[in-house]
């Protein structure tokens, strides 16, 4: 089993971006383009950005009037044809390695497509259980995609240890009863029991 400092899990459940691949780069540079396109203010929808569905916010941020999912082909569009500074996070190659392939999986507010460039970009495996944006109904903050990875693992999602980086990826695995272990600045920001990882 899986384990971390020292406690085993059934399971580990990744997210993705700023998690295992820092995309940051591409994704900033998407969204600013899109913000400043529709006239949409880019310090704000960069705030928002990380770790929830595009459509998700092109229905929050998009003016009245734009047809959402010709919005979001367009986004997906330009994030899968842009990986100059994709990299992977440091250490997370070793820890992958380290793991048997059923004891881990991915779930990603990034559609199928745009995270299996990301992940062979930064040089990870494809995991066998890959949750993405359209193998669910709601994203994160939802809880559904954590719980859908750790059924399709065949282990309880309150098993697992979520590696997050989002107060949205947070939020779902906290909703999802599993424990949870916080990536990058973001620990820095968020009080209770989670640990800050440093995967070197």
């Amino acid at each position: 089993m899986p384990q971390f400092r020292g406690q085993n899990y059934a399971a580990f459940l990744f997210d993705m971006d700023g998690t295992m691949v820092d995309s940051s780069v591409v994704v900033e540079r998407v969204w600013r383009e899109w913000a400043e396109r529709h006239g949409v203010d880019p310090a704000t929808v960069l705030a928002a950005c990380h770790g929830v569905r595009s459509e998700d916010l092109v229905k929050r941020f998009a003016p009245t009037g734009i047809e959402v999912s010709g919005e979001v082909a367009v986004i997906l569009a330009a994030e899968v044809a842009d990986i100059e500074g994709v990299v992977p996070v440091e250490g997370i190659g070793a820890l992958i390695e380290s793991l048997d392939p059923g004891r881990w999986a991915v779930v990603t507010s990034a559609p199928r497509q745009l995270a299996e460039v990301r992940l062979r970009a930064a040089g990870i495996p494809l995991p066998k259980v890959l949750i993405a944006a359209e193998d669910v109904e709601r994203g994160k903050p939802d809880p559904q995609g954590f719980q859908k990875a750790a059924a399709l693992l065949g282990v309880p999602v309150t098993a697992c240890l979520v590696f997050e980086d989002s107060h949205a990826g947070i939020a779902a695995a906290k909703a999802a009863g599993a424990q949870v272990a916080i990536v990058g600045k973001l620990a820095a920001e968020v009080e209770g029991h989670h640990a800050l990882v440093d995967y070197r």
